[in-house]
């Protein structure tokens, strides 16, 4: 579709359907079971009128584009309007870019901005070392507060369903430090004898 004639997108007009909705319940047992409305629980409360939307506008007034923005395969073009608050950077933001090259059914794209997030904090972490004021992961994890705050109490009382899991917070909290401190001690440690 062309974002000057947006048609059908973002706009209360309807597509036609490729078939009818005889052919279509002819061809897909069950389709259309809420096409009866006496069938929807919500009926009697249901009213479709597209003018009551208090919008003003057919189509809404596009939001300019400042930076280019990740973009689903399935739509045309960008939403009119979009998020600014958390623009694309580092190794994450190419992740999510990779990740929009894939249709929003491929498992590929949600697996890729899953990695990306965990990307991004990871850049954050290293971000924080680097600055002034560095993350502390004994107080910003909680660890402190298990010791202070009746940590063991809460996790042994009575009614608690999820006490299995419990085994694996220490490893889950403690092994990405641990591992990003190995890491770092060998890298350090590396770099040392090459100097010398």
């Amino acid at each position: 579709m062309d974002p000057e004639n947006p048609a059908y997108t973002y706009t209360a007009a309807k597509p036609p359907l490729p078939e009818t909705p005889e052919q279509l319940r002819a061809r897909i047992p069950g389709w259309g079971v809420d096409l009866d409305p006496a069938d929807r629980p919500s009926f009697p409360r249901e009213r479709f009128d597209p003018d009551l939307n208090g919008a003003h506008w057919e189509f809404p007034e596009r939001q300019p584009e400042r930076f280019p923005r990740e973009r689903s395969i399935e739509h045309a073009f960008l939403t009119p309007v979009f998020g600014t608050a958390t623009p694309l950077k580092g190794a994450s933001g190419a992740v999510r870019r990779c990740a929009y090259r894939y249709g929003e059914a491929r498992t590929a794209h949600w697996l890729l901005l899953i990695a990306a997030d965990r990307v991004d904090s990871l850049e954050e972490t290293v971000r924080s070392f680097a600055s002034r004021h560095p993350d502390d992961p004994v107080t910003e994890t909680g660890v402190r507060a298990e010791l202070t705050h009746h940590g063991w109490r809460s996790r042994v009382g009575r009614g608690r369903a999820d006490v299995h899991h419990q085994v694996l917070d220490p490893v889950v909290v403690a092994a990405p430090w641990v591992l990003g401190g190995v890491v770092g001690y060998r890298a350090v440690r590396a770099l040392v004898r090459r100097v010398r």
